[in-house]
């Protein structure tokens, strides 16, 4: 499938922000039943494009299949990031795009952007223990655990934090 990374457009927010909000429910992550406030922030791509780079995988005809944001240091959007880090996070595939190289490319569009930062030595990303899949992407791409810096955002939810090493572009 031929896939293409970019910004996302404000004409695209409200699919990504529900192919985000259906990915985090359909995994299992969050209730739909219990309308977590977390699907609010999920579904609110705006709110993230306002001090963040939202980027979009779309396929040759436009459709998006998925995002991720990303963080290019400290900020208000950023969980992880110290002042020589990126991070990224909400990274979501559209169920039918799933296994198709939609995550690896959103993944690749991140450490790309954190390369290219000057000073920038560490690209992060936190998730939880129940994402296999998303933590073998990681660890197929070079990050490698940081148990010293998992956190739990609230009580009863830890989150395994991942970096990968930075070399800059040339």
């Amino acid at each position: 499938m031929n896939v293409a990374v970019r910004r996302a457009l404000p004409s695209e927010f409200e699919a990504l922000g529900e192919i985000t909000a259906s990915a985090y429910v359909g995994d299992g992550l969050l209730s739909a039943v219990t309308d977590s406030p977390y699907l609010g922030v999920l579904r609110d791509v705006a709110d993230r494009a306002a001090t963040a780079e939202v980027l979009v995988a779309v396929d040759g005809d436009g459709t998006v299949l998925g995002g991720v944001t990303f963080v290019a240091g400290p900020g208000p959007y950023a969980d992880l990031a110290r002042p020589d880090e990126a991070e990224f996070r909400t990274l979501a595939v559209a169920g039918t795009s799933r296994g198709l190289g939609v995550g690896e490319a959103l993944v690749q569009a991140c450490i790309d952007r954190a390369r290219a930062i000057e000073g920038c030595a560490r690209l992060v990303i936190s998730t939880q223990p129940s994402m296999t899949s998303a933590g073998r992407l990681y660890r197929r791409l070079g990050f490698v655990r940081i148990p010293d810096r998992d956190w739990m955002p609230v009580p009863h939810i830890t989150l395994l934090t991942y970096g990968l090493e930075l070399e800059p572009l040339d």
